[in-house]
């Protein structure tokens, strides 16, 4: 999977998605806690952003509950604080979706958005997600925001006796004029923070789904839940404003004025 680039992901993606996982060679060990989380840096061609990886387990959660957290729209407004907007632009079929996403970043830096192509696969005791920037004909640059790029970002989730294991690599190009030294070390050290709210969110999470409306609606589960919700091509991502994988040109920051 490339940015730009929208396909159906097929074995072969989350094959790749597993080796990044588990496969520690030329990675570098940035930061461990003794039976608690565990990050990577991986530097690769064509980028100067690095790759991270995290690994981690989560004790007294179902891997079950972890997917559908990293799912679930509605409840992604309760536990993101950064997410300004998120839209579900539709489907390509019952396990990929093209979606778009806007953060809050702290000042003076600019906020950030996305519109990323999401592909999934459930094998029970084992859920794979992974998804990387597209564009879309309906959602072109927004006013107030710089177009970042997310190259690659995936989870692995496994059962374990007590929980779950979480695998997450991403690979994010913020574009702007951040520097990558910056970026890269920001988001080293802002991953096992990302890691202890998302298990907060994963606890609270059936409680919250229990209150819902409709507490059984998970399309991203039950495939059939999907045929009501907008339909895409890939035509519609084909867009011919700048592509994607020329990430070096963004706009400049904007800073706030005192």
């Amino acid at each position: 999977m490339e940015p730009g680039i929208v396909k159906i992901a097929d074995d072969s993606d989350f094959d790749m998605l597993k080796t990044l996982v588990d496969d520690d060679t030329d990675w570098k060990l940035e930061y461990h806690k003794v039976n608690e989380t565990k990050v990577w840096t991986k530097t690769t061609p064509n980028t100067s952003f690095k790759m991270v990886k995290v690994q981690t387990v989560f004790q007294d959660i179902s891997a079950n509950t972890l997917f559908d957290v990293l799912h679930d729209p509605g409840y992604r407004k309760e536990w993101d604080e950064h997410m300004q907007a998120s839209v579900e632009i539709g489907y390509l079929n019952p396990n990929n979706d093209v979606g778009y996403y806007a953060l809050s970043c702290p000042a003076p830096v600019k906020n950030r958005d996305f519109v990323l192509q999401r592909s999934w696969l459930d094998m029970g005791s084992e859920k794979l997600i992974l998804n990387h920037s597209v564009q879309h004909k309906d959602y072109a640059n927004r006013k107030g925001y710089i177009r970042a790029i997310s190259h690659l970002t995936g989870f692995v989730i496994r059962d374990g006796s007590n929980g779950c294991f979480l695998g997450y690599v991403s690979q994010t190009d913020p574009r702007g004029k951040l520097p990558p030294w910056l970026v890269n070390k920001i988001t080293q050290k802002f991953a096992p923070k990302v890691v202890k709210q998302l298990k907060k969110a994963a606890e609270g999470y059936e409680l919250w789904k229990s209150s819902q409306e409709n507490p059984g609606y998970k399309p991203w589960v039950y495939p059939e839940q999907t045929l009501d919700s907008p339909r895409i091509s890939i035509s519609d991502c084909l867009d011919i404003g700048v592509p994607v994988e020329h990430s070096g040109d963004g706009e400049e920051e904007e800073t706030e004025s005192n």
